[in-house]
């Protein structure tokens, strides 16, 4: 059974109302050792997460904009909230949480495999991701620390389930994650299968095939030549 999202993510989880002030958030990144929270709304849904990254880009606008005393006219701030700044000003004099997060969130679901949960994030370069039910209410989050998680487990608990895999039909060895299969198939085909059976278990870092067969009932691709 693959590990989904609901085994490895954090249900305690530290998360703001919209309404938060900006201080109420600098405090609760700073007391739960946290870079980003969830943003709810009354009802408990995820509107968007803020970040250490939004709240710091408050001072930054400001720096950048502001800086030596220096307020440029009304002009040239009306084209930045307009133009492709317009979020890092709507940062700037940001006071509450819905104001200064980043919005709309990437969210995942409890039954979500790790793995798209993980390509989720790296498709998105985020670090985590608020966990919601169907109505999507908050039930938890998942980040990169939980998701490597799948990769610690014990050697025999992997090797068990991967001889459950291969109903016990070839010889199998883990170390460090790292599985090797011996044995021989019947066709050649079979070792692949073997093979790809063993990648797909939660906690395997490589595959090695040791497999030997008596029938190759695959057939070799052309070699393709010319001038």
């Amino acid at each position: 059974m693959r590990t989904t999202v609901e085994n490895v993510m954090t249900t305690d989880v530290a998360a703001v109302n919209q309404n938060a002030s900006f201080h109420t958030v600098a405090e609760m990144l700073i007391d739960r050792a946290v870079s980003g929270v969830p943003v709810l709304d009354d009802d408990n849904k995820v509107l968007g997460v803020i970040s250490e990254a939004d709240l710091l880009a408050k001072e930054e606008f400001k720096e950048r904009y502001y800086g030596d005393d220096y307020r440029p006219p009304l002009r040239a701030r009306l084209r930045h909230v307009a133009g492709s700044e317009g979020s890092g000003y709507r940062k700037s004099v940001g006071e509450t949480a819905g104001q200064l997060m980043t919005s709309p969130a990437h969210t995942t679901a409890p039954d979500t495999p790790v793995v798209a949960a993980a390509r989720q994030m790296d498709k998105y370069g985020v670090k985590r991701l608020p966990v919601v039910n169907a109505e999507g209410h908050l039930v938890g989050i998942v980040s990169r620390h939980d998701l490597i998680k799948v990769f610690v487990r014990l050697d025999i608990d992997i090797e068990r389930q991967v001889r459950e895999a291969l109903r016990g039909e070839l010889d199998v060895r883990v170390v460090d994650g790292v599985v090797t299969l011996f044995g021989t198939c019947d066709e050649r085909s079979q070792t692949l299968t073997a093979v790809r059976a063993a990648e797909s278990i939660d906690g395997v870092v490589a595959v090695r095939d040791e497999l030997g067969w008596k029938h190759n009932d695959i057939a070799e691709l052309p070699v393709w030549g010319g001038a």
